[in-house]
């Protein structure tokens, strides 16, 4: 039975879905607070509103991450702009839900998230059927994980993932940043694109041996980034 924890201010929203989480067959506990969704433990995912007294969603996911804490986190907010759902991503979320929401797409949402936990949780591996090596680095798609060469590994959230392969297929093409944002995370009106840079500053701290003076992730001037599998001098 899967652990869900719901992080909602609204008594008549949070209890609405603890009656519908719990019918379908998880262990649900709701908090209001940002301050008391930090200090459980032991769930398998988070359902986070971003509008919460004192601390709010978007800092709850950031702390979070920043622990290591990589169970997902599902946003739910009347937030629904382009740039706060990139902000969401930003923070660590890994799906986001604007409100009013589609219970049915709420639950499959849910469903999915955990699905794809599963399959990078250590006590059920899966054999290796999506990774990539490069460089003395190897990235496991299936895991989320990240091997680099001194034998670290290193835990990445599913949009960092989920930007890293899209770079990689792309390999040698500068890739644009509107690429990436309607391509990756789905969005298409005109927006700030500084997120894709804060992911992109993230991963080359993953994968350069200098992030200053990046050899793979390298920046297209006026376009986007491209990646290069070989290191390339600049």
């Amino acid at each position: 039975m899967s652990k869900i924890l719901v992080v909602e201010d609204e008594q008549h929203i949070a209890q609405g879905l603890r009656f519908n989480l719990e019918a379908e067959g998880y262990d649900v506990h709701t908090v209001e607070t940002g301050e008391e969704a930090l200090a459980q433990e032991g769930y398998d995912l988070m359902v986070l509103d971003v509008m919460l007294p004192g601390i709010d969603g978007f800092a709850v996911a950031r702390e979070l991450r920043q622990r290591g804490w990589f169970q997902p986190i599902l946003m739910l907010t009347a937030m629904g702009r382009p740039e706060d759902v990139l902000k969401g991503f930003e923070a660590g979320a890994d799906d986001f839900l604007p409100k009013p929401f589609n219970l049915s797409i709420l639950l499959a949402r849910i469903m999915g998230l955990l699905r794809r936990a599963a399959w990078v949780e250590p006590r059920a591996p899966k054999p290796i059927t999506d990774a990539y090596e490069f460089a003395g680095r190897r990235i496991d798609f299936e895991r989320l994980e990240l091997q680099v060469r001194d034998g670290e590994v290193i835990r990445l959230t599913l949009m960092e993932a989920n930007l890293l392969r899209y770079l990689i297929q792309h390999e040698g093409s500068p890739v644009s940043r509107k690429s990436m944002l309607e391509d990756v995370w789905s969005v298409h009106e005109d927006t700030d694109t500084r997120a894709i840079d804060n992911f992109v500053v993230r991963l080359r701290r993953y994968l350069e041996d200098d992030p200053s003076q990046p050899r793979h992730l390298l920046t297209v001037r006026g376009v986007g980034y491209r990646f290069s599998s070989r290191p390339v001098e600049t």
